[in-house]
């Protein structure tokens, strides 16, 4: 256990002392008949919906239901707009511009580097091992006394592995900042969730979201789970209404039907085996890497001509040829039964048309 941490040591001095801005929710929480403190509108909404009331602004019934669900604690739970806004609050708290650094473990979700240089954060780029593995004598070397923040993608976007947990472990006890575990993929997996470790390393983060396995993209839910403390000094500088009343709406639906969403996990899984087993049947494909995410990373010879054939077809997958150690390789999302077997029909009639060329 890191029992050196102090969080206070990690964030920004001004944000310990901020005084943040007290919506008309914060200084009433309970049920009453009549509202007159926001300035809403007292006649309904202009749709057939009553939007005219401001939301929760910490979304207490949804964390209610999501607290058992994860068993955690409410306190120690924060929702955002996706996970793109705890990355971005994390990065706002704790790393002042032009001086503070954090470290990203290429190649890796893009966000972390894309939120890091929006504030003029120096980003540390540390890469994984040819295995996709963390190197983690070269990520202490990379440490510095302004690095504040660790990001750390397991299952990871776009190789679709599992990080060591000794190498995290490693991290976590040797680095006075922030390890931030982003978990979106762990549906996927059997590993277990870092959640459970959060009362042994004071410096751990982890990030998860209803956008995969939930299958609530476009409601953009997002989950961080912290300490008590830490979750205070997000709440402190987050928008004040940042999750909208009719995606607290179908979130709290959503939550309701955690036996479909494990159904859906169960297909997808299935669909996953299927569909790898089919692309390693394709002489075109040099590999289909090992994925515990909802994706495969696949290799070909020429990604880019493949990527454009099935931009022909109509049949989008990501090209990640140019990324940092994903030379090569396209990302597949696992589709139904029905959609993995057009990709690989119109991935045969690529191949038979290098053929008779």
């Amino acid at each position: 256990m890191n029992n050196s941490f102090d969080l206070k040591s990690v964030i920004r001095p001004h944000i310990l002392t901020l005084a943040p801005y007290s919506s008309a929710r914060d200084e009433y929480t309970g049920r009453a008949g009549v509202f007159l403190d926001a300035n809403e509108n007292p006649y309904g909404s202009v749709t057939a919906e009553h939007y005219n009331r401001y939301p929760d602004p910490y979304q207490a019934e949804i964390k209610a239901k999501l607290g058992p669900i994860k068993n955690i604690n409410t306190e120690r739970i924060f929702l955002g707009n996706g996970s793109d806004e705890p990355i971005d609050l994390l990065i706002r708290a704790t790393c002042t511009p032009e001086k503070d650094h954090v470290i990203i473990l290429p190649p890796t979700y893009g966000m972390y580097e894309v939120s890091a240089s929006i504030h003029n954060v120096q980003i540390d780029k540390v890469s994984l091992t040819a295995d996709y593995h963390i190197d983690v004598e070269a990520v202490l070397k990379a440490i510095t006394p302004d690095t504040k923040i660790i990001w750390v993608c397991t299952p990871n976007n776009p190789t679709g592995n599992v990080m060591q947990d000794d190498a995290i472990e490693t991290l976590l006890n040797n680095f006075n900042g922030l390890v931030v575990v982003d978990e979106a993929y762990v549906d996927f997996t059997d590993a277990p969730s870092w959640i459970g470790r959060l009362d042994q390393f004071p410096n751990l983060v982890v990030l998860q979201t209803f956008s995969k396995a939930w299958g609530l993209a476009g409601l953009r839910g997002g989950m961080c789970f912290a300490s008590a403390e830490l979750i205070k000094i997000l709440n402190k500088i987050k928008s004040p209404y940042n999750i909208s009343l009719p995606a607290q709406k179908a979130l709290l639906e959503g939550l309701e039907a955690e036996d479909k969403k494990n159904e859906m996990v169960k297909e997808i899984l299935k669909e996953r085996a299927s569909l790898r087993t089919m692309l390693e049947n394709l002489s075109l494909v040099n590999k289909v890497f090992p994925s515990d995410a909802n994706f495969l990373l696949v290799h070909f010879d020429d990604a880019k001509s493949v990527m454009a054939f099935l931009i022909d077809e109509a049949i989008i997958v990501r090209d990640r040829s140019r990324v940092h150690l994903c030379e090569g390789c396209l990302r597949i999302t696992v589709g139904t039964q029905e959609e993995n077997e057009v990709l690989v029909e119109s991935l045969k009639k690529y191949q038979q048309n290098i053929v008779i060329a």
